[in-house]
This record gives structure tokens, C-alpha cells and sequence, in this order.
């Protein structure tokens, strides 16, 4: 394994830009920090944070954690992703995710059926976009040019050439066939709640993508980030409870009963029971009590909490872990704290 790398997590806005960014930015690039990463939901794009704040550092790779494949074409996709390249000498990393049915159909109003196929033409595009090839495609949910209209249309190429022929592309995943089709056809994983504890499932499935991949990269090149809580606090059930609320958020009230990636993978850790009575409280609307029902052990697999001790020997677990490059945030002091523990 190589030496684990620190992402600072931008992650996406409330009502509105979060106060001091610009110079928690610059603080990172001064402690270490390999990269900083946005994103995006309903509401701020993760394209024009990195643009805005990108320009205040020299050093920090620039990466979407995510971009929603339903908000662009694929072509407008790399289209961003090579202007922001250029405009950054070089350090954009494209990471993309299929988001969830509700999202996908009730904001951006595209279907939602058949993610992961979506995905693959997708990818497919962008590489030949990207590549500076005429675009042209036919497939199930994309073809290029379009078929009808004014029967105008033809291939095109890229006015612009790209600075990088190998310019990063990530995908996010979660579930066992989208972890495998990244290790298949990207250049990395965004990973979520994931737990270094609880991993065999991923190496399978990312074992199986690569079998498929034949030649061009591999495990060796291959990038996993994932964004991991820290809170220190020398009360551990203190720390946990800065964290139960976004947990609960995710596996209670992101996705509707059946259709949410984020319980099934708790729930592969062995939270099943814990998840169901979750999701319950959080739909009935009883958010405080759904997060106090997220016990310690479940926080504890994808998070680190309590006295700065504790989470230094528990980071040991990281570094073993398929994690590259693990996403972070915090105040300026956190991020210093964090980075001393990592580069220990």
C-alpha cells in the first residue's frame, strides 16, 4: 500500500456558500492536502466551486465527488472536465455517479432505470469526446448524432485538445455490479460508507471488474477515496453523536423503502435490524429519535470518533484498507490535527 493521501471534502452547499472556504482551501494546500473535492445534489453545481476556489491554490487536485450523469450530456461533461483541466494545469479529476432514482426523475426529469448501462455508454462517450474523436454513438440510452429532428446533425470533434489523453475518471458506487463496473472501465472508486473492517465484498467485486478490464491499468494504478467522518472529542458517544445525524439522513431518508443503496450497505455490515428501525422513525418524520437509534459500532465502521489516541491506532485499519485517498473535513484546526495523525 502506498502512503494514504488526504482530500479536503467541499462536499455541496446548504442555502448558501459556506462562510471562510476560499481560506480553509489555502489552509489544506499549507498542511499537505493532496486534493480537494465538491459536490453536488439539488442545488450548488460541483463544477464552480472548484473553478472559483481551484484558483487559490497551485498544488490541489480538483475532483467531483460527484457530478450526476442526469445533470449533463456526456459530451457537456467533457466538455467541463477539459476546460477546467486546462485552466488548472492539469490537476481535474472527473469523478461521476448514476445518484438516485428521486434526484434523477424529479429534478433533472430523465429516467432512472438501468444505472449502471447508463453508465457504461456514458464513460464510453466521454472517452471518445475526450479523446478528441468525431463523437459517434448508438446505444441503448445515448446515440449521437441525434436520430430525427432536422436530420442536420453529424460527428463531431472537439474544437479544444485536451491538456491529458489520461485524464482521471471515478466513478461512485456502492453496490457489488457498480463497484465492479469502476474497477471494469474507470480510473478509480468513489467509495461511501465504506468500512475497513468490513471489505471483502468490495475486493470481490472490484477483483471482478478488473478481470474484465484486460489490458490498460489496474489495481496498481487504481484510485479509492471515501469521505470519512473525524470527530474529535474525548466523549466518544459525544463525537458520535456530530455523526448519527448524517447517517441517519442517509440510510433513513435518502431513497425510498427498497430502492436506498445507503442502508443495504449497512446493512451488509450487519445493521439490518438497526437500518429497518432507522428508516422508520426518519419516514415518520421522528429525525432526532432515527439518529439516536444509530448505535456506536455502526458509527464506528465508517467513522472516526473520540480522544485523539483512539482514533490514531484506529487509523491503522485505514491504511491497510483499499482507501488511496481518504475525504476529510472540518475547521482549520481539525484539518491540522487530522493531517499530523495520517502523516504519523
Amino acid at each position: 500500500m502506498g502512503e494514504l493521501k488526504l482530500g479536503l471534502a467541499l462536499g455541496y452547499w446548504g442555502a448558501g456558500p459556506p462562510p471562510g472556504l476560499a481560506d480553509l482551501v489555502t489552509t489544506a494546500e499549507r498542511l499537505g492536502y493532496d486534493s480537494m473535492w465538491a459536490a453536488e445534489a439539488y442545488g450548488s453545481d460541483a463544477l464552480t466551486p472548484l473553478a472559483w476556489l481551484g484558483c487559490r491554490t497551485r498544488r490541489m487536485r480538483l475532483g467531483t465527488s460527484i457530478i450526476q450523469m442526469s445533470a449533463r450530456t456526456p459530451v457537456a461533461t467533457a466538455m467541463a472536465a477539459m476546460t477546467l483541466d486546462h485552466l488548472s494545469g492539469g490537476r481535474f479529476v472527473l469523478g461521476l455517479g448514476a445518484s438516485g432514482p428521486q434526484v434523477v426523475e424529479g429534478w433533472y426529469g430523465q429516467p432512472y432505470p438501468r444505472p449502471l448501462a447508463r453508465t457504461r455508454e456514458y464513460v464510453a462517450i466521454l472517452r471518445r469526446a475526450m479523446a478528441r474523436e468525431r463523437v459517434e454513438f448508438e446505444g441503448e440510452h445515448y446515440r449521437l448524432p441525434y436520430r430525427g429532428g432536422s436530420g442536420l446533425g453529424k460527428p463531431l470533434r472537439s474544437t479544444i485538445h485536451p491538456l491529458r489523453d489520461d485524464l482521471p475518471i471515478l466513478l461512485a458506487a456502492e453496490g457489488p455490479k457498480n463497484v465492479a463496473l469502476a474497477a471494469e472501465i474507470a480510473d478509480g472508486w468513489l467509495a461511501m460508507f465504506y468500512s475497513p473492517y468490513d471489505d471483502a465484498y468490495y475486493r470481490t467485486a472490484l477483483a471482478e471488474g478488473f478481470a474484465r478490464r484486460g489490458e490498460g491499468g489496474g489495481p496498481e494504478t487504481f484510485e479509492a477515496t471515501c469521505r470519512v467522518n473525524v470527530e474529535f472529542d474525548d466523549d466518544v458517544e459525544a463525537a458520535a453523536d456530530r455523526v448519527r445525524p448524517m447517517l441517519a439522513l442517509y440510510v433513513g431518508g435518502m431513497g425510498a423503502r427498497g430502492a436506498n443503496f445507503h442502508y443495504e450497505a449497512f446493512a451488509r455490515m450487519g445493521f439490518e435490524a438497526e437500518c429497518a428501525r432507522v428508516q422508520e422513525l426518519y419516514l415518520a418524520g421522528r429525525k432526532a429519535e432515527a439518529a439516536a437509534a444509530i448505535p456506536l459500532a455502526m458509527v464506528e465502521k465508517v467513522a472516526l470518533v473520540g480522544p485523539r489516541a483512539k482514533i490514531a491506532e484506529e487509523l491503522d485499519a485505514w491504511r491497510s484498507s483499499l482507501v488511496t485517498t481518504m475525504l476529510v473535513s472540518g475547521d482549520a484546526a481539525s484539518l491540522a490535527a487530522i493531517a499530523e495523525l495520517v502523516k504519523g
